[in-house]
């Protein structure tokens, strides 16, 4: 599924309403509530938020929340579109306001505290780093004043968090790469990315599925594949997964792409 935003909503008396009649509430977030804040996105979707900062505990919230609302479902809503520290509700106009959403949300909010989740899955990337699988690992080592083997030791020794999916489908948000390897995207993003590429971008890492425009620093590649449609779970990673990246030999990248 998709998100279909739009600049109209329709009451149940038929008249077709502007956005910019909704409310103040459409442009003003709302106060708190038990730290967690509201905050419509259209007229027809309800950002919650759980803080503005990128944490485990943030994303901890956001997954409960999700697990919750995927286990029982509210009446009218579409889909559910997590984030490192927000969950977008999309939902039916004319069957809820976000006034009621916020109503229904609070009830599920108050029990978080008590929800446990089940342990996260663990998942280890095979990357073969640098040379044609990696072009730019020496200029990232270069920025940061390191050898390559440094970069790659700093980048397979972090296991890192789902945090969400998104772009295209398969490609993971993964964090948190260590501070020392930060790394801004490419001034001039690549118009073809390989798939499998391994990359950074600031203080994020992830894998491209497919070969698709991108301007994250290539630092790998992986054999394995991201996206697998002719299974039941298409995408190799789920939210809230541990992945750790091990480094492996250009012959073991070609063996296991043949197996």
């Amino acid at each position: 599924m998709r998100i279909h935003l739009s600049a109209l909503t329709v009451p149940s008396s038929g008249r077709v309403k502007k956005a910019s009649e909704i409310g103040s509430r459409a442009h003003n977030p709302l106060p708190m509530i038990q730290g967690v804040q509201f905050k419509p996105a259209s007229d027809q979707s309800l950002l919650v938020y759980f803080g503005r900062k990128v944490t485990r505990d943030a994303h901890q919230r956001v997954r409960k929340l999700l697990h919750l609302l995927e286990s029982k479902p509210i009446v009218g809503v579409r889909n559910l579109h997590p984030a490192y520290c927000s969950l977008l509700v999309v939902f039916d106009p004319l069957r809820l306001r976000h006034g009621d959403l916020e109503n229904i949300l609070s009830d599920y909010l108050r029990r978080l505290a008590r929800l446990r989740l089940p342990a996260a899955r663990k998942v280890e990337i095979p990357t073969c780093y640098g040379g044609e699988f990696g072009p730019d690992l020496e200029e990232v080592a270069r920025l940061h004043g390191m050898t390559p083997a440094q970069v790659v030791e700093l980048h397979s020794s972090v296991t890192y968090v789902v945090y969400f999916l998104g772009f295209v489908p398969g490609f993971a948000y993964l964090g948190v790469v260590p501070e020392a390897l930060a790394t801004p995207r490419l001034a001039n993003p690549r118009r073809s990315t390989p798939p499998g590429s391994v990359g950074i971008a600031d203080n994020q890492t992830g894998v491209y599925p497919f070969s698709t425009p991108g301007g994250w620093r290539l630092i790998g590649r992986t054999p394995t594949a991201m996206f697998r449609p002719n299974q039941k779970d298409m995408s190799f990673l789920s939210i809230g997964d541990r992945v750790c990246f091990t480094p492996i030999s250009a012959a073991q990248f070609t063996a296991l792409q043949n197996s």
